[in-house]
């Protein structure tokens, strides 16, 4: 078995500062743990907590957070986005994420890659509404087409009854199904993680 130590990172997007609590906190850092068996270390960020300008550059200025979660990323082998469903579709910091990532397009190595290409993502998602499905094939698209590998089973995630108010993180107990995905999508990154690491994609 390869033991080759990986790193991650978990951006989490809910639209509350800490020290709310928040269920996309909440399963962001069990899937962390999650990967902790599999010999990955790594942080959350909770990203509205950081001035992470509007735009589509690496560096917005004026104060910009992002350059330093930038660098986070880039130094990492896993990168977990987790958001809350709003109106049936990603939180607006996931997307401002993405808008983010965006610059990565024009940010490439000495051999044409994306300094993003070899990089795993995964998604969890969180609402008491419908909706997980597209929440997650619209950050599907989005991150693989800023340059991440997207492992098999790449997203866990947890839904209430429609039009009811419980939440993720009220819950007695995880629920069964929604840990055993966590784990299976905590398995597949890494694993896929690794083998990436040892073979690079070829020049573009």
């Amino acid at each position: 078995m390869d033991h080759t130590p990986l790193r991650a990172v978990a951006l989490v997007c809910t639209l509350s500062p800490s020290p709310a609590r928040s269920s996309s906190q909440l399963l962001a850092e069990q899937t962390m743990t999650a990967l902790g068996e599999h010999g990955v270390t790594g942080k959350v960020i909770r990203v509205v907590d950081h001035d992470v300008k509007p735009g589509v550059k690496t560096d917005m200025g004026d104060g910009d957070a992002w350059p330093e979660i930038r660098d986070t990323i880039l130094g990492c082998d896993i990168l977990i986005l987790s958001t809350p469903i709003w109106l049936g579709h990603p939180s607006s910091l996931a997307q401002r994420v993405l808008e983010r990532l965006d610059a990565e397009l024009s940010e490439t190595d000495d051999e044409g890659r994306m300094l993003t290409y070899g990089k795993v993502a995964g998604v969890c998602v969180v609402g008491n509404e419908d909706g997980a499905h597209n929440v997650s094939a619209n950050l599907f698209q989005g991150l693989n087409d800023v340059g991440f590998t997207l492992p098999a089973n790449a997203v866990t995630y947890w839904v209430g009854e429609a039009m009811h108010g419980t939440d993720y993180q009220d819950l007695d107990k995880t629920p069964e199904k929604t840990a055993a995905t966590t784990a299976t999508l905590a398995a597949n990154a890494a694993h896929l993680a690794r083998r990436l690491k040892g073979a690079s994609y070829p020049p573009s």
